[in-house]
């Protein structure tokens, strides 16, 4: 399984010639991003907001059997039960033995319940940036709580991109074992795959 990220949140995943796209943002509204003319089989989004929920701009192509299982855990955007922002859904595809999920905006710790749906995952999409989703220290608690094989943190400031009010990648880092920083923006997730902290590099193709 291949995973591709496109900055902020938004990341392709790839298997058996089908891919889903997770979470685009529509032009101008990611600050220093612009999302590329991107095709997939499918699109999920956790949210309708518009840094997550620019669906129609994203060609839909025709392709071969989805090979992916697809489930989905609903949580909040906030500390709040949803009153401030709103609902947020968690999705997880599973191919050939491969499990990961993408958390979306969560912006709560995870109820057991909630942890319980997502044990054990090959690789999980992690929001780390806090002020709209959870910041570095409940991303790490929310990550010791599941126990994913590699942590792919998402939604945090870069170099001249990105919301200035959410932090930077290195506030979560600080507090990981493992860190790996690729020189691209893709990961292959297999089973033999090292556990980790993947840290994809921004395609310049998204910069504005």
């Amino acid at each position: 399984m291949k995973i591709t990220w496109y900055g902020h949140s938004c990341f392709a995943v790839e298997h058996a010639g089908y891919t889903v796209l997770l979470d685009p943002y529509y032009p101008d509204k990611v600050p220093g991003l612009c999302l590329p003319t991107l095709s997939a089989q499918k699109v999920l989004c956790s949210h309708q907001h518009a840094d997550h929920g620019a669906a129609e701009i994203i060609k839909i192509l025709p392709g071969p059997e989805n090979p992916f299982t697809i489930r989905t855990v609903e949580v909040f955007h906030d500390h709040h039960s949803g009153e401030h922002r709103g609902a947020n859904t968690v999705h997880i595809l599973e191919t050939d033995g491969i499990r990961v999920a993408h958390l979306g905006d969560l912006g709560h710790l995870l109820t057991p319940e909630q942890a319980q749906e997502l044990q054990w995952l090959d690789a999980v999409m992690i929001p780390v940036g806090g002020h709209y989703t959870i910041d570095a220290a409940e991303a790490k608690q929310v990550v010791n709580a599941i126990h994913p094989r590699v942590v792919i943190p998402m939604h945090y400031q870069g170099h001249g991109y990105d919301y200035p009010v959410i932090a930077p990648v290195e506030n979560f880092l600080d507090l990981c074992e493992n860190v790996h920083e690729y020189v691209n923006n893709t990961i292959e997730i297999t089973l033999d795959t090292k556990a980790q902290t993947a840290v994809l590099a921004l395609p310049s193709i998204v910069r504005k």
